[in-house]
């Protein structure tokens, strides 16, 4: 039985990068939801918990990292999460990881979608700190903020975080030492930092940013609302232009026949 889990598991290895070729309808196996514990950035010898989510109950969860030809761990949960356990975890052990689960109602062979690759960084190494500050170029228009993440060489790999997030919010690879991270929508506002960390294994860290703070006015809420308010002034004028035409209208309705009786 173990042997034709593991058979079946070897066909899904590059799965992180690419689709399964759909064999049941669609929305039988939407992908799931990989998030780490306490963080996606650690140093070595924590111990970190990789939580797989399927928005249904499920019956078997696998994990797999890029590069390895098996699943690294597997996991037969009756319910919704299943949790890999990686103990006093190792440089090597850092990489991009990925999950899919199974129903039993499934025919052989057939997993989900799988997640969207979490980066799991682990590092003792550390760079120089980096730089967070608010991006004032183009990067920051259409109604929301932007911040750029800036590395003390180039060629790296930036993550942004956010207090309050113990996953970075957006990963970007940048040949210039520098990457723009758009904010944007009612989300923006919050306190960012940001790392940077050679693009492979074994990673080598930053330190954390001096944090940014981003406000509501910086992300472009205020001035929608100063929109809308304008917006509705305007409105409001024309209506009240449109309702004194009617009763200069109506009175002069009333008046002529009076005229003409005279």
């Amino acid at each position: 039985m173990d042997l034709v889990l593991i058979l079946q598991l070897l066909t899904l290895w590059p799965v992180c990068h690419a689709d399964i070729t759909p064999t049941v309808p669609l929305a039988s196996y939407p992908k799931p939801w990989l998030g780490a514990q306490p963080a996606a950035i650690v140093t070595p010898g924590v111990n970190v918990t990789l939580r797989c989510r399927a928005p249904q109950p499920a019956w078997r969860f696998a994990l797999f990292k890029s590069g390895e030809m098996a699943p690294v761990l597997y996991r037969d949960v009756s319910a919704e999460l299943a949790e890999f356990f990686l103990e006093e975890v190792t440089p090597a052990q850092g990489g991009s990881y990925c999950c899919c689960y199974r129903r039993l109602s499934w025919g052989p062979g057939i997993w989900s979608h799988p997640s969207d690759a979490l980066e799991l960084l682990v590092t003792g190494e550390i760079l120089e700190e980096g730089a967070m500050r608010r991006d004032t170029g183009p990067g920051g228009a259409g109604g929301g903020a932007a911040g750029r993440g800036a590395a003390r060489s180039p060629c790296m790999s930036f993550a942004l975080s956010r207090v309050g997030v113990a996953a970075p919010l957006q990963y970007r690879d940048s040949a210039q030492p520098w990457a723009d991270f758009p904010l944007l929508g009612a989300r923006a506002p919050g306190t960012y930092s940001c790392y940077y960390h050679t693009p492979s294994a074994p990673y080598v860290l930053s330190q954390r940013s001096e944090p940014l703070v981003i406000s509501w006015d910086d992300s472009g809420s205020s001035d929608y609302t100063q929109g809308n308010l304008v917006r509705l002034g305007l409105a409001g004028l024309v209506l009240i232009s449109l309702g004194t035409l009617v009763v200069f209208d109506w009175r002069s309705q009333i008046r002529a026949p009076g005229r003409v009786w005279a």
